[in-house]
């Protein structure tokens, strides 16, 4: 423990933290550059390699590492870290902010070296466990195995990375982490189009661009930790006191806030069994749902954390229901109309962006049947990124896993009822009903607990975004032109009509919720 006069000194020196909407929107700025581009990057995949064997091999091989990036770092990990580095940086030196630091590196480091070692060497395993389905045929299991071995090394690199990015979020430092994922669309598209001619197996080069994105997305960040110099000097220390708090949080929290990761790969296994081209179709309509779900849901989640771990930590209760009150409101008023636009405009989103080159008709349909299925659940997978934080602030992770638990087992159960009578988009329906189940009950348990207490004006707030979500559906159905002629349409068409579909839709709802009385200063707070 520091000295009190070293720790009052700091203490004063600590800058006031800017507003959770100003961050907010920085963060959710920076993420729709990566989402805007990650989307550029489906494009140039699916014009590249469609929706055939290729292409359900690398998402295949390409979703293995990053839902164990999303599960272990920037689901676990950052849940856990992130309240154990705030709590170390109200209450004890610098000096021990950095020893913990250097210990956290050099035990997650060696962690994580030894797990991809086993990975590289045991790729045919991890393959057969994760896809199932494709042991019967040789030509996607051995390209799934051959390129799990170049990409999974990105976990390593990208867990790294979101080490660094927790430091920078916990010292509100939000556009950093939050840009960088642009790297890893641009290695991507510049893989695509410029390594894959050179390529005897043109995926192949898939793989390569995910591998140089991780090292390219761990360089970028050391400059910014240089700055705030909190730099790592790896020390492997697994007795040091907050590794073993991160440690003990981490467990649990594998489950608590990756529920819906774990339930979109459960999906990934048995589409698998489906007919080929299952796996692209549910990948392709997934990009479009993570879309809102990205630059809304996961940036509120990102800068309340920190917020909420600080005011626990200063015993403030009544702030920290408001912020978590605050944080549900933000997303209802983004999250609504963001699924209402993904369920009207399947068909029209999926061949804007998709239906080029190798994508048939057929594959746009059968996209957007589990897209809408997907848009079902979008506020439920919102409100659990803003809601398990009230958890994981606390240090509160034993019951965020006991709802995961009782949600991913409904997940299997909705996914054996809904696989048969609707394929694959039933899984994409199983996954939404599963993320409402989950929601609900991390929402009791805020409110039994008083974490989270209504605060005023909610009845009016449910009418104003009730009025404009109404609005925005009549705005669309006027508007939206039928199903063949987006289809039939050239790309240029299609993006004109679908600008005119976006740009009305956005003016109408913001309109009517500005004519009900919603200003942004409502949404100020810190």
């Amino acid at each position: 423990m520091s000295s009190e006069p070293e720790h009052k000194e700091e203490q004063k020196a600590l800058p006031k933290p800017p507003g959770l909407l100003r961050s907010s929107g920085v963060v959710g700025i920076m993420t729709m550059l990566s989402r805007v581009l990650g989307l550029v990057r489906d494009m140039v995949i699916a014009r590249y390699f469609g929706a055939g064997a290729g292409a359900d091999a690398f998402f295949v091989a390409f979703k293995i590492p990053n839902f164990l990036r999303r599960l272990f770092a920037e689901g676990a990990f950052a849940q856990a870290f992130v309240p154990v580095l705030s709590s170390y940086r109200q209450q004890e030196s610098v000096t021990e902010v950095r020893r913990l630091v250097n210990a956290v590196a050099g035990s997650l480091g060696l962690v994580l070296l030894g797990v991809t070692a086993v990975a590289i060497l045991g790729a045919p395993i991890l393959t057969s466990v994760f896809a199932p389905g494709f042991l019967d045929d040789d030509l996607k299991f051995g390209l799934a195995s051959d390129m799990l071995r170049i990409t999974f090394p990105y976990l390593l690199l990208v867990s790294l990375t979101a080490f660094a990015g927790s430091i920078l979020n916990s010292y509100d430092r939000f556009a950093i982490p939050a840009f960088t994922p642009v790297l890893l669309n641009l290695a991507m598209i510049g893989a695509a189009i410029f390594l894959s001619p050179l390529m005897e197996t043109p995926i192949m080069a898939l793989a390569w661009g995910v591998f140089i994105a991780g090292a390219l997305q761990l360089f970028f960040q050391i400059p910014f930790l240089m700055q705030l110099g909190l730099m790592p000097r790896p020390k492997v220390d697994y007795k040091h006191e907050g590794v073993s708090r991160i440690l003990k949080l981490m467990v649990p929290a594998l489950f608590g806030v990756s529920v819906s990761q774990i339930n979109l790969l459960l999906d990934t296994v048995l589409a698998s069994f489906l007919q080929t081209g299952s796996v692209s179709w549910l990948y392709y309509s997934d990009r479009l749902s993570e879309l809102p779900l990205g630059v809304f849901g996961i940036a509120i989640a990102t800068v309340i954390l920190p917020s909420l771990s600080r005011k626990h930590a200063a015993a403030s209760a009544d702030q920290f229901a408001a912020t978590l009150d605050w944080a549900v409101r933000a997303v209802l008023l983004i999250g609504l109309p963001a699924a209402l636009a993904l369920a009207l405009l399947a068909e029209p989103l999926i061949a804007t962006l998709f239906h080029y080159g190798e994508v048939t008709d057929r594959d746009v349909t059968m996209a957007a049947q589990s897209l809408r299925a997907y848009s079902a659940g979008l506020l439920a997978f919102m409100l659990i990124k803003v809601l398990a934080p009230g958890y994981f602030a606390r240090e509160d992770t034993k019951t965020p896993v006991k709802i995961g638990i009782i949600a991913m087992v409904a997940n299997m159960v909705f996914n054996l009822a809904l696989i048969f009578p609707l394929a694959h988009a039933g899984l994409a329906l199983a996954t939404s009903l599963s993320a409402w189940l989950n929601t609900g009950l991390l929402w009791r348990g805020l409110i039994r607990e008083g974490a989270w207490k209504w605060q005023p004006g909610w009845p009016r707030f449910l009418v104003q975004i009730g009025l404009a979500n109404a609005t925005l559906a009549g705005t669309i159905l006027w508007l939206q032109p039928p199903v063949d002629r987006w289809l039939g349409a050239g790309g240029l068409q299609r993006a004109t009509d679908m600008g005119i579909l976006v740009v009305s839709g956005v003016a109408v709802y913001f309109i009517v919720l500005a004519l009900t009385g919603v200003r942004v200063r409502h949404f100020r707070h810190r």
